[in-house]
């Protein structure tokens, strides 16, 4: 016995109060409230992972040491929420049986250039590291101060939190502004005069591919069962399908995702396929089946499908979306979906918290850790007043799964969250198996319920 698997991730932005919280200055009862509903939103629909932007601009949406609270909790950088948002949403969503990824942007040191900062943020602490650019600031992949900060962050997270997933966006090296170099002369003169020789196009991509490195050595020594994924640009490069054009990120961002597949850092990539099936120029179904041919089955690709513009433009219709997910699911060494974002979920916008509770109907475990096999313990099971009982675990659970129907070929009809202590069902025979953190599944244990 073995429940379906299918990645149902919707992805929580913070920065500019996108998603959560609603606005600045909630009171922790109000703010804490928002998550609940976000939650439960998430399982009607069939969600089952939420990707919780918690450092969207080298700040924090978690008590943490290194670095302050976000503006976008109090209104103003470093001022303390009253609770834990980190905590409180893996709390709740871990009782839903709904696991919880946490995503950082590794290098955003402010999304408002100018934006007063706390003297403990990045900007203070590292200044001759901080670049401004645009309307934003950025700091320098080249620093190596800039590198361990940004590992430190993310092993403290890892270490301190039961998070079941690390996740990195596409903002590596800044997005092109215009014809303006990225000011970085003097990481790569120290890098030079300290006898580097890499070319700068070169010497970027080791910068940024030293840190998904290490990031991933970080998460494995500290949470093994903790997946490490990244959700790069959608095009790989220009003419990678044929006829695809766009932004070539190896060159423009110095991200090589490929390359980060290849060496085995990364457990998934979730490019963000945001074009429509009708833009010819950037093909979903064309690009989908580039990164799907490109994937090994046991590290299998998901998809980030962008549902803001779903009912607002007329390429982006309810049909639009049904489409690119059933492509998705008809792509052999793909694995499921993350969509981009939580708030066009949270008010149905054009129907598609319906879509996704109509696509999402049958229950499904999100894909273990590629290559972790520590399973839990079987379930302690009773048969009392007809209804299967459940005895507390020793061990964390993240999930149960009820299998029934056929004797000889059982059906998982319920997956059930980690706090069920009885199940209520029909007599027959059924069986019950356990979910650990890492997403794998113990053998099930069946039990007779009679009449």
């Amino acid at each position: 016995m073995a429940a379906p698997r299918e990645f149902r991730g919707l992805w929580v932005a913070t920065v500019a109060n996108l998603d959560f919280p609603s606005h600045k200055g909630l009171s922790p009862d109000d703010a804490r409230a928002e998550l609940a509903a976000l939650v439960a939103a998430a399982a009607d629909a069939g969600f089952n992972a939420l990707v919780f932007q918690v450092r969207p601009e080298s700040d924090a949406l978690y008590a943490s040491s290194l670095e302050p609270w976000s503006r976008y909790l109090t209104g103003h950088q470093g001022g303390d929420p009253g609770f834990d948002p980190l905590a409180a949403l893996i709390e709740e969503a871990h009782a839903h049986a709904i696991e919880v990824h946490a995503w950082f942007n590794p290098y955003r040191a402010s999304a408002v250039a100018g934006a007063p900062c706390a003297d403990t943020h990045v900007t203070k602490q590292l200044g001759g590291a901080v670049c401004p650019w645009g309307r934003v600031t950025w700091l320098d992949p080249g620093s190596p101060d800039v590198q361990q900060h940004t590992l430190d962050v993310i092993g403290d997270v890892v270490t301190r939190y039961d998070v079941d997933g690390v996740h990195l966006d596409d903002y590596f090296y800044p997005y092109p502004d215009g014809g303006r170099a990225f000011p970085d002369q003097a990481s790569y003169r120290a890098y030079t005069a300290a006898g580097g020789d890499l070319d700068r196009d070169a010497w970027r991509r080791h910068n940024v591919d030293d840190l998904v490195r290490r990031i991933s050595e970080a998460v494995a020594a500290a949470r093994p069962g903790c997946r490490f994924g990244i959700s790069p640009f959608g095009i790989y490069r220009p003419g990678q399908p044929a006829g695809i054009r766009g932004m070539d990120q190896v060159v423009a961002l110095h991200a090589d995702p490929m390359a980060w597949y290849d060496q085995g850092w990364v457990d998934y990539l979730a490019p963000q396929l945001y074009w429509s099936t009708k833009r010819q120029a950037q093909r979903y179904d064309l690009l989908l089946d580039w990164w799907n041919e490109h994937m090994q089955p046991e590290r299998p690709l998901l998809v980030g499908l962008d549902v803001t513009r779903v009912g607002k433009e007329a390429e982006w219709s309810l049909d639009e979306l049904r489409q690119q997910v059933t492509l998705s699911r008809g792509a052999d060494r793909t694995a499921g979906q993350i969509w981009f974002r939580a708030t066009p979920v949270l008010k149905n916008q054009g129907g598609i918290a319906d879509l996704a509770a109509e696509l999402y109907a049958e229950p499904a475990l999100p894909p273990a850790k590629p290559g972790f096999a520590v399973a839990p313990a079987l379930p302690d099971l009773a048969v009392e007043a007809g209804a299967i009982a459940i005895a507390a675990p020793e061990a964390p659970v993240r999930a149960y799964v009820l299998y029934g129907g056929a004797e000889a070929t059982p059906a998982a009809e319920r997956i059930l969250p980690p706090g069920t202590a009885q199940i209520e069902v029909e007599p027959g025979t059924w069986a019950v198996s356990a979910v650990g953190p890492g997403g794998v599944e113990s053998e099930a244990v069946r039990v007779v319920v009679g009449g």
